[in-house]
């Protein structure tokens, strides 16, 4: 959520980044709601201002006739004023649906572009593979090795079901520890957070009314979250933090749920898109600074750099072009992974800041050095989604007899193992 004031006074500005994020939004109708609810607003007080005095004048007067006529003058004054109350209320509800929909304007860094087929690469790191043989599948190579059923997956969790089993699940919990072992070096402090939350945890981190067909909701009008990055984020709402904490760097763990809507037909098989998954999130609070916000964000994006390096696995460096960001990114990079059986890169980690937008809608504060409140600023990454990271190891070690290279990272959380599928 951007502040009214500025709006109001940057309103060719956020103009702008309306248009450079391809979105649907009147800023003009915003400025003219909350011309209205400023001149009831004031309307109400001056009244309120008035009752106060007429009330005050009643209490002193001595003369009955006097007294009788203040009296109606007061109620005139409170029957024109529960009609502006009401009024305010209509004029507050279309307002807060404005102010919760207007997007954040994303940095002049980000390039101009409408689609996904816009970002640009900026970096790219390692050599693709080049096989004497055919690459098989992720799903070809764990069937094989009895790493994954997909099939009772389905019987029992419905469509995008799995379970995974035998050394897919040593390696899954191998990368986790090796994750866990290399963020605590870096000052993350760990934590396990809900993926059930409530509807103000998700429109306060900007998921909603956006994302909402993409979420799993409860009968009791709660919902199951996609990413930790909703809970971790609403662990400090309405406080008012020290100054001394941060930045706060925090690495959190939650299993994570999608319905994936709208993604009928698309990766139907396999790991990489599936309703139910686990994510290690990396997020930081920090001062409400712009030159912070930019370090920490490409912070966040080497620290993943440096886990996928570590597994030994090709990857590029996208930076979304202006209609590829969401309602809240100032600026968002991905990275994709090199998967040898689509011979493409697939997308694993998502690093974005956002300005105060998401602690302004969550009313986290601190105050700074002369003693003034401000919000501070947020930023999230990826550390690990998986199993969909999964794919991008078991692929890029595959040998030629079949086995699977186990990344040397990860070996001492395997005791010492080098292959998958290998006498």
């Amino acid at each position: 959520m951007l502040d009214i004031k500025f709006i109001r006074e940057n309103k060719d500005l956020v103009k702008d980044g309306v248009r450079k994020k391809h979105m649907n939004f009147n800023v003009d109708r915003l400025v003219e709601v909350d011309a209205v609810r400023r001149e009831i607003i004031t309307s109400i007080e001056a009244k309120k201002a008035e009752q106060n005095k007429v009330s005050q004048q009643i209490t002193t007067t001595a003369d009955q006739a006097e007294r009788t006529k203040l009296i109606e003058e007061m109620r005139v004054l409170k029957d024109s004023m529960k009609v502006e109350e009401e009024k305010l209320q209509e004029v507050m509800k279309e307002w807060q649906m404005l102010m919760v929909a207007v997007p954040n304007i994303p940095d002049m860094s980000v390039p101009e572009g409408a689609t996904e087929d816009e970002n640009v690469e900026v970096r790219t790191w390692g050599e693709i593979p080049k096989f004497d043989f055919e690459p098989k599948s992720h799903i070809d190579l764990m069937l094989a090795h009895d790493m994954v059923d997909f099939d009772r997956g389905t019987k029992v969790a419905g469509f995008r079901g799995y379970f995974l089993k035998n050394d897919a699940v040593r390696l899954h919990f191998a990368l986790w520890q090796f994750l866990l072992d290399s963020f605590l070096k870096n000052n993350f402090e760990p934590m396990m957070v809900p993926s059930l939350v409530k509807r103000e945890t998700l429109m306060g981190t900007g998921y909603i009314p956006q994302g909402e067909d993409d979420l799993y909701k409860t009968q009791d009008g709660d919902y199951l979250s996609g990413t930790g990055e909703v809970a971790t984020m609403a662990y400090y709402s309405d406080e008012i933090l020290d100054k001394a904490m941060f930045p706060k760097k925090i690495l959190a763990f939650s299993p994570c749920f999608r319905r994936e809507a709208g993604s009928h037909g698309k990766d139907t098989r396999g790991l990489i898109r599936v309703h139910e998954f686990y994510k290690w999130e990396q997020v930081i609070l920090c001062e409400a600074d712009h030159q912070q916000s930019v370090t920490f964000h490409e912070e966040l994006t080497a620290n993943s750099e440096k886990l996928i390096q570590a597994l030994e696995i090709p990857y590029h460096v996208l930076v979304m072009c202006g209609g590829d960001l969401g309602l809240g990114q100032v600026k968002k990079y991905d990275i994709e992974c090199w998967v040898p059986a689509e011979n493409t890169y697939r997308e694993t980690h998502s690093a974005s800041y956002f300005h105060d937008f998401q602690t302004r809608r969550l009313n986290i504060r601190y105050r700074d050095a002369e003693g003034n409140i401000k919000f501070a600023h947020s930023l999230n990454n990826t550390a690990a989604a998986t199993p969909r990271l999964l794919v991008s190891i078991i692929e890029n070690h595959q040998q030629a007899d079949g086995s699977i290279k186990i990344p040397a990272a990860l070996r001492p959380y395997m005791g010492g193992q080098e292959y998958i599928g290998r006498k």
